[in-house]
């Protein structure tokens, strides 16, 4: 009887003992790797290293250079960070840290706690944390009943976590340590802490940062570069989420089982209003503007927006215009091509930049102008008699990725411009240590609308993400902290409401696709929330874009 498996990588057939892990393999494979290999996919399973390797397997390595991998080396850093904390305060003068937003690349933190957050002892943490790197303690994975997770967070006084698995259908919790510290985590670790090499610590704004690599080179750490405006945002929708009183899933399913969704909806959409209405108030104080530039990332909500814009600045007595920049683009056989041959819409080179700042320069000169409309079937652009002049009060409201970037309006003066980056921003977390990116809220939104209005499913809209996301790296986040104002579009309750609609569709997608890995991730990230219905949204809010009924066109 042999006592060895067979196992296929990259195509080839390799034979190893029985009992190897994945991370005794992944050592032999290192050296053909550019990054760290920290996980690996099993016959299209996502598995830690530490899992031991079946017979007749397919085996696929994920770096950190991979979203994947790059999302596990984070959170292996957080409870790196955590476990060295805790040994430096003392567990008995902390209260609480919770991992509250990303800031450029670095996670933003809060401490409560008997002592004070110093600049020193900071330092003291950041020692620690290179310590615990450096004796490469390995993560350890236990799994218990749910209703002795909820004892064991009630104990340790993470009560964010006790709350959130009062809640749980599933009966059973995984939870890791690292050299005796417990938490919960919503993802896989890396077998070790010898991987984490790479991070900062800095205290910043009251509270402290967790500088991490970035996917492109994951074996550097960049200077933190400070986005003033975004971080101010930030912190105006989690000062919301605290007057609400919802700071996380738990607290927000509480809500829901007792009731009370409707008043939620309401108020939040009152201060999503008034938001807009202060931004247009603005607008009109300035007295010189004529274009309002409006651009966000994919899903941001940026067409329903740019009509409630337009109702408020009609309220304060201006004649707004809304002009769409795709109506811009050059003919289809025109548009450049990316690196795989395909249309790229999304760079400069897709937009007639000629005719549209001659068109733009000629309303600020006080001429009339044929506005065009591009016709999406045809792929040409069209000419229907749509003419606009511009008098005292009437003012352009254009929406586009390319909105905040000077290079698009080129002709037009800074002075007559006012920019308004939107995204969605969620300001709701898991528990104190687990985040929802806002990129998996702006990809929930994008699935369920795609699947409504496009016929597409949730499988194409995975696997175009990652197209979608560099080109809001290339052409709309490196813009965003030019804006005027910046909009946060995301909503406390919508995953809430999401969640009946994006369900169905990822249930849909074939377990041996590829997008299935990723589909599987959302849907357990789904059984967080208690779902709620949608129709005490209103018909103006801009999740109704998304989930449909909407009273605007979008």
């Amino acid at each position: 009887m042999s006592t060895n498996i067979e196992v296929q990588i990259n195509d080839k057939i390799y034979e190893y003992p029985c009992n190897t892990t994945l991370l005794e393999i992944s050592r032999d494979f290192q050296k053909d790797y550019k990054n760290q290999i920290i996980l690996a996919f099993v016959n299209n399973k996502l598995r830690e290293l530490f899992k031991r390797v079946p017979n007749n397997c397919n085996i696929r390595f994920v770096t950190t250079g991979d979203d994947t991998g790059g999302k596990t080396y984070n959170r292996g850093m957080i409870l790196v960070m955590l476990k060295a904390f805790y040994s430096v305060f003392g567990t008995e003068n902390v209260i609480k840290v919770s991992v509250e937003y990303t800031v450029g690349n670095g996670l933003y933190c809060n401490y409560a706690g008997k002592i004070p957050l110093t600049k020193e002892r900071i330092q003291a943490v950041k020692e620690k944390m290179q310590d615990i790197v450096n004796k490469d303690i390995p993560f350890m994975k236990r799994s218990i009943g749910t209703d002795d997770a909820i004892e064991l967070f009630r104990q340790y006084g993470m009560h964010d976590k006790e709350k959130l698995f009062r809640y749980r259908r599933v009966s059973k919790a995984n939870i890791y340590s690292l050299d005796g510290f417990e938490d919960y985590y919503y993802g896989y670790m890396p077998p070790s802490s010898g991987m984490l090499k790479y991070f900062d610590l800095m205290e910043y704004n009251n509270g402290f940062l967790l500088i991490l690599p970035n996917r492109k080179n994951p074996t550097v750490v960049e200077p933190f570069v400070p986005q003033v405006k975004l971080f101010e945002t930030l912190r105006e929708s989690n000062q919301w989420a605290q007057m609400l009183d919802i700071q996380n899933v738990g607290t927000l399913n509480d809500v829901i089982a007792a009731g009370k969704m409707n008043d939620l909806i309401l108020v939040q959409e009152a201060l999503q209003e008034k938001k807009i209405s202060d931004i247009a108030e603005t607008i009109k104080n300035c007295g010189d503007k004529k274009f309002i530039m409006i651009a966000g990332p994919s899903s941001s909500g940026k067409t329903t927006f740019s009509y409630r814009l337009s109702i408020q600045l009609k309220a304060h007595g201006l004649k707004p215009h809304p002009i769409a920049i795709d109506n811009y683009f050059v003919d289809r056989e025109k548009t450049p091509k990316d690196e795989q041959g395909n249309f790229n819409f999304e760079c400069l080179g897709a937009i007639d930049l000629e005719q549209f700042n001659k068109d733009m320069t000629d309303l600020l000169n006080g001429k009339e102008v044929d506005i065009p409309n591009f016709n999406f079937v045809s792929g040409i652009r069209e000419y229907k008699g749509n003419f606009l002049k511009l008098g005292p009060d009437d003012i352009l409201v254009i929406e586009g990725i390319h909105g905040l970037n000077d290079a698009m309006s080129y002709s037009l003066p800074r002075e007559s411009k006012f920019k308004i980056y939107i995204s969605a921003l969620t300001q709701l977390n898991i528990d104190e240590h687990n985040r929802i990116p806002t990129t998996d809220g702006r990809l929930i939104r994008r699935m369920v609308r795609d699947a409504r209005t496009r016929g597409a499913s949730a499988q194409r809209t995975i696997s175009m993400w990652p197209s979608v996301r560099r080109g809001e790296d290339e052409n709309i986040f490196p813009f965003q902290e030019d804006a005027d104002v910046m909009f946060n579009s995301a909503l406390i309750y919508e995953l809430a409401v999401l969640k009946q609609y994006a369900e169905p569709i990822l249930f849909g997608i074939d377990r041996n696709c590829e997008e299935y890995v990723e589909a599987k991730r959302l849907l357990k990230f789904l059984d967080y929330f208690i779902g709620t219905p949608s129709e005490a949204i209103p018909q103006n809010s801009i999740l109704k874009e998304f989930v449909g009924g909407s009273c605007f066109k979008v």
